[in-house]
């Protein structure tokens, strides 16, 4: 009996522990693993040894690539074939919807559970990459902000891009958030996805797609994606569609990437939500300034205190609301302020958009429409209205959909950053003679002086509270009008023309 066979029987056991296979499919299923490792025989070991994946699965790599079966034994590489290999366990699409609408029959609830420990355990979310990212929460004046240092999602290494380079290019699937991505074998320029399934849905009368996102930057992170490839665009069939996924997903949050550049998500190309049964810190913010409009007596208008500006709507009447955000969308479409550096347009470009989060309020459908604008300057190149350039240090990428509620998704460099700023803080070092880190010496020199006593007991909270302030100031910039009583006073104009 060899290692390899031993990982075998590990690897059924492991489905069989998991429910992914039953004994039905035990035979079957060892024989899949088996043609995958261009093993022709096999003699079963009589007990398992370990329930683990991550090492059951390191184990299996490891025999891949001394084979040969695995070109290089990078980890894009790796991923890709042990994608292949956890595909033996995973049910066919046609079950894992019968089984989906089975579930939810009985209650939306019990059909997303089943559904994300499903994901979970085909390794589609590697649960054991996921556990690594760092989170914690800091205290803000608009409430605890949730920051997270995302370790989950692999860097490719220098040989898979070169690689990945002189591959050939195809253009299929056209995007990762394509349908077509069930089942794909992937390339070295395109993730695996032959263990990730997905769940049509119908919402505004358009086919979509449900998953959950493989790096889960918080709780049931889904992603809600259309049939067809086409462009992000914020209109009223946006709202429409908002509401039909809360209807069918009541414990669940939904919300829409803005539709132009700087302020719009990741993936413009292809129209898609985003969502999750977590309660983000916007959510838990509450109302500064109340409003009425005309015509719309019976939906609670407000103003909430949050970094970014954001109108909320509430109302049992789903309908209203999209009524009133289509005409907010309008408004602030063609809106424009001089006094307030706020422009519907320049030079036919247009910059006034919105980034939209629906969920439900016990009883109430609740919207917040958080106002967006792209324009540049000479001096903000990026965007005014975009993390300035003395924070870009700690974040400098858009603030999409996720950040805009309230979490953090910082780069996986901070980790080692900040444990090379701690030895340099603690040892007196100078840090801006040191390559990695001299970037923070302008922000260390600003918050060392409110610690009266920098120890090793305490710095990794010190480091911690002070990127999360960073993070809220990154969301200050992102807000079109500021905390301010003549900002909000400009902020005010534009609800008075609703």
């Amino acid at each position: 009996m060899s290692k390899i066979e031993q990982a075998v029987k590990n690897l059924v056991g492991y489905g069989l522990n998991t429910g992914l296979i039953t004994s039905d499919d035990e035979i079957y299923t060892t024989n899949l693993i088996l043609e995958r490792l261009a093993l022709d025989s096999y003699e079963e070991p009589e007990e398992l040894t370990t329930s683990d994946l991550e090492s059951i699965l390191k184990d299996i790599l490891d025999y891949a690539y001394s084979k040969g079966l695995i070109e290089d034994n990078g980890p894009v590489s790796r991923d890709l074939f042990d994608t292949k290999i956890m595909n033996c366990l995973v049910a066919r699409p046609s079950e894992v919807r019968a089984k989906f609408r089975e579930l939810y029959s009985e209650s939306p609830k019990k059909a997303t559970d089943w559904f994300y420990k499903f994901s979970e355990d085909t390794d589609y979310i590697r649960r054991y990459r996921i556990k690594k990212d760092m989170k914690w929460n800091t205290d803000t004046d608009y409430g605890p902000l949730d920051i997270t240092i995302n370790l989950s999602k692999p860097e490719k290494d220098p040989k898979a891009i070169a690689a990945a380079k002189n591959a050939p290019q195809t253009a299929y699937p056209k995007c990762q958030l394509c349908c077509e991505n069930e089942g794909y074998a992937g390339r070295l320029n395109h993730p695996a996805r032959e263990n990730h399934r997905i769940i049509p849905i119908t919402i505004a009368n358009q086919a979509f797609y449900f998953q959950y996102s493989p790096y889960v930057y918080y709780n049931e992170h889904c992603i809600v994606f259309n049939k067809e490839h086409t462009p992000m665009k914020i209109d009223r069939a946006v709202f429409e569609k908002l509401f039909d996924f809360i209807r069918l997903f009541p414990h669940y949050t939904i919300g829409s990437n803005a539709d132009l550049p700087i302020v719009g998500g990741s993936i413009l190309s292809h129209d898609h939500f985003q969502g999750g049964n977590y309660e983000f810190p916007m959510a838990r913010s509450a109302y500064t300034r109340k409003f009425e409009v005309e015509g719309f007596e019976d939906v609670e208008c407000g103003v909430i205190k949050w970094p970014l500006s954001v109108i909320r709507l509430r109302s049992t009447d789903a309908t209203r609301l999209i009524e009133l955000s289509t005409r907010i969308l309008g408004k602030w479409r063609a809106y424009t302020d001089e006094s307030a550096f706020i422009y519907a347009e320049t030079d036919g470009e247009p910059h006034n958009t919105i980034t939209p989060i629906a969920r439900m309020r016990g009883d109430k459908y609740e919207i917040d429409l958080t106002l967006r604008n792209n324009i540049t300057t000479p001096e903000c190149p990026l965007g005014l209205y975009h993390p300035h350039n003395e924070l870009h240090h700690i974040k400098k990428e858009n603030i999409g959909l996720i950040e805009v509620m309230g979490l953090a998704v910082l780069p996986s460099r901070l980790k080692g950053e900040m444990g090379k700023l701690k030895d340099a803080i603690l040892g007196g070092k100078d840090i801006r003679s040191i390559e990695d880190i001299a970037k923070h010496a302008d922000w260390v020199d600003e918050f060392l002086p409110k610690y009266q006593e920098v120890t090793e007991g305490n710095i990794d909270d010190i480091l911690q509270k002070e990127i999360g302030m960073v993070f809220c100031r990154v969301l200050e910039d992102a807000g079109v009008y500021k905390q301010t009583p003549g900002s909000q006073e400009a902020l005010k104009r534009f609800t008075d023309t609703i």
